[in-house]
């Protein structure tokens, strides 16, 4: 299937490693000119080199999306060298501390809503302008399970990728007129460095093996994952690259839940 994707400038945050590689590996392979972002410098240049292996056109910028002057410079060093900006994934973000309501402060609440809806807004803000120009602009917020379906435990997590969720859709309603689509992708359970890291942590403080730490795991926190297994970065990766499609242009303002089955809402 030919995605129509060649030549397509793809800026992809927060992709080192994990999810946001994943995206940006296949962009590559597809033929866009892809600019890989995340905090080190040392990460990114070790993942262009990978994905120039894979005939990419890739440019890396170590930036901070908790930091607008970073996320503006960002944008303005994709302009400098490809002359524009097609595709943008708000893929950075985190999870911050796993707490319970009454343990969490004011500034954890604002810490992670700074960086997973704040960071979004900004970048947004900076890609639309040239989006709107050439009347043509892809935008891909990467979500979480949680903002549909949370927990009891991280609320503040929870509420920020709800909040990102509504941002989609007002975003897609403003801009659909400038033929901008703009949606969401909501993994659940996925195996990245960050999560890896966590399982291991869980081994071994009990004394398991990763794979029994990853299974108890899912069965107290993640039971409704009817595949019953962790998914992989490259999973997420395909309904990404196929919303910046061509394939994919009468699709906007919709959240594509990539979960195993967890999500019990229609």
């Amino acid at each position: 299937m030919d995605l129509g994707l060649k030549g397509k400038v793809a800026v992809v945050t927060g992709s080192s490693k994990g999810i946001g590689y994943s995206i940006a590996s296949v962009f590559a392979r597809e033929g866009c000119q892809v600019v890989i972002s995340a905090r080190s410098k040392v990460e990114l240049e070790k993942a262009a080199v990978e994905m120039q292996v894979a005939n990419g056109n890739v440019l890396s910028v170590a930036a901070d999306v908790n930091k607008p002057g970073d996320i503006n410079r960002l944008i303005d060093e994709t302009v400098k060298k490809f002359g524009t900006i097609h595709i943008l994934v708000n893929n950075a973000g985190g999870m911050g501390r796993f707490g319970a309501f009454e343990d969490l402060s004011d500034d954890e609440w604002l810490a992670i809503f700074q960086l997973n809806v704040l960071s979004a807004v900004r970048a947004c803000r900076a890609a639309l302008p040239w989006m709107q120009k050439q009347k043509w602009g892809r935008i891909i917020n990467i979500s979480s399970e949680s903002g549909t379906q949370p927990d009891a435990f991280m609320p503040h997590y929870n509420a920020s990728k709800a909040a990102l969720n509504n941002l989609t859709k007002s975003l897609s309603k403003a801009y659909g007129k400038d033929n901008i689509l703009v949606n969401t992708v909501s993994p659940a359970f996925i195996r990245t460095p960050l999560v890896q890291k966590m399982l291991e942590e869980q081994a071994r403080l009990h004394g398991l093996s990763v794979e029994l730490a990853e299974r108890n795991f899912l069965e107290e926190k993640r039971p409704n994952i009817v595949l019953g297994r962790a998914g992989l970065s490259d999973e997420t990766a395909g309904i990404v690259v196929f919303l910046a499609s061509d394939q994919a242009s009468f699709i906007t303002g919709a959240n594509y839940r990539v979960d195993g089955g967890s999500v019990a809402s229609i």
